[in-house]
């Protein structure tokens, strides 16, 4: 699985750190969302899938 987060969509819901903290975390600065990695273990997938779900704006997309 490849990750990609739209940073640009953005908005500081925190729900993709708080569904998957092992794979994003969020800028201290300003609260955007980053990748701590683009390519999960297969132990986080369904974390992952969790938190494209609940991103309120869908910046986050996902490649198998």
């Amino acid at each position: 699985m490849k990750i990609q987060l739209d940073q640009e969509k953005c908005v500081v819901s925190g729900q993709c750190l708080l569904a998957a903290p092992e794979v994003f975390d969020q800028r201290d600065e300003d609260g955007i969302a980053f990748l701590l990695t683009e390519s999960p273990g297969a132990d986080t997938v369904a974390e992952v899938r969790h938190a494209a779900a609940v991103c309120p704006v869908l910046a986050i997309t996902l490649e198998d």
